[in-house]
């Protein structure tokens, strides 16, 4: 038991937000500023520190050996709830904190519920445990961002590196016009993606078994909640740290795909998803915080992994980032930053996987790409 709790320790450091929005929330003033500080600049710097972990854990593990890492997805929707609603409650009771305070001790929050929430979400999502996927349900309303159940399970993991999934970024792609695309279309495509399930049981889409009228009843209890705490003002501030959460998920969605393109076979159809269709990166810190989702080839390839046996690659099957995410989405906030550090990667990518295909165009729109010798 000790040597597990050991092992699962390191994955526990998102904690250490909680004490800093505690902080933030009782002094005010930029102790905010200590959450992005923790999240983002810290643990780059202990990437650098601490190197790459190219250890790969025996994926027959049993579920039993893994309940420490298990334990803090399943104990974080209850752990933010607390900072998020206890914050809201807070500054409707005591008037020392200015506007701009409260802009940031919630940007700070979104920071927490983004980087943190979000990822734990993800995780949860991919279980088959009610109790887990309703905690990642839960996590992802808290964050008013709940159809990203239904597109990430439905369209992402069928469409991923293909032009048919938004979210994966483009060559040349700025992140702000990536972003407005996929606040634009996600929604549009879940909805698709259910209508059609929904469709093919010849139920009808006002059937109590579509999943946005969970999606729709959960959000709204989320900010009706933040409005009996803190009246328009806690609304206002629960949404402000709902649309930070949403940023720093599509950033990192931005990174893990970016001008990463699946071989067309035509008709419609594209091979398999392999670890080269996905953005590795085996920094050690950042994937403590962020519970090895940068080894997301590894995802991809074996959606069903739990987090703790997830493999990482060498440069020979998928290509590698330079740094780990919380430095690569912040490149990513600088579009020509961003292409001078990535496109040569792609272009790299592009020639070590498939140096078959000598016209690219096709594959950055949404069109039927044609790779040479493609029947």
């Amino acid at each position: 038991m000790n040597t597990r709790l050991r092992s699962a320790a390191p994955f526990w450091m998102s904690l250490g937000l909680v004490p800093l929005a505690a902080l933030a929330t009782w002094r005010g003033g930029w102790w905010f500023a200590l959450m992005p500080v923790y999240a983002w600049y810290l643990v780059t710097a202990l990437d650098a520190l601490l190197g790459l972990n190219g250890d790969n854990p025996d994926p027959e593990t049993p579920a039993d050996a893994l309940f420490w890492h298990r334990a803090i997805t399943v104990i974080w929707f209850p752990v933010q709830a607390a900072v998020i609603f206890g914050a809201i409650s807070y500054v409707a009771q005591v008037g020392h904190l200015g506007a701009w305070e409260k802009l940031g001790l919630f940007f700070g929050i979104g920071v927490m519920s983004g980087t943190i929430g979000m990822v734990y979400a993800h995780e949860l999502l991919h279980q088959k445990p009610g109790h887990e996927r309703w905690l990642g349900d839960l996590l992802l309303a808290s964050t008013l961002y709940s159809h990203f159940r239904t597109e990430h399970l439905l369209v992402h993991h069928s469409w991923v590196a293909t032009p048919a999934d938004a979210v994966s970024a483009r060559y040349n792609e700025g992140f702000f016009r990536y972003f407005a695309r996929v606040l634009w279309s996600c929604p549009r495509s879940a909805w698709r993606a259910e209508t059609k399930l929904l469709a093919r049981a010849g139920r009808k889409v006002r059937d109590r078994r579509n999943p946005f009228w969970r999606y729709g009843a959960l959000q709204l209890g989320m900010l009706a909640l933040a409005g009996m705490l803190g009246g328009w003002q806690g609304v206002l501030l629960f949404a402000w740290q709902a649309f930070v959460a949403i940023w720093q998920l599509e950033l990192t969605n931005y990174v893990e795909h970016y001008g990463l393109t699946r071989r067309h076979l035509g008709a419609g159809r594209y091979e398999h998803v392999m670890p080269r269709h996905s953005w590795n990166a085996s920094h050690t810190a950042s994937n403590w915080l962020l519970i090895n989702l940068q080894r997301h080839s590894d995802h991809h390839y074996k959606p069903d992994r739990r987090f703790p046996l997830l493999q990482t690659y060498e440069a020979d099957e998928a290509p590698q980032l330079p740094f780990g995410y919380p430095a690569m989405t912040f490149v990513a906030m600088v579009p020509p930053w961003w292409r001078r550090r990535m496109n040569p990667r792609v272009r790299a990518w592009r020639r070590q996987f498939y140096p078959e295909i000598d016209d690219w165009g096709p594959y950055n729109r949404a069109e039927n790409p044609r790779p040479r010798g493609a029947l």
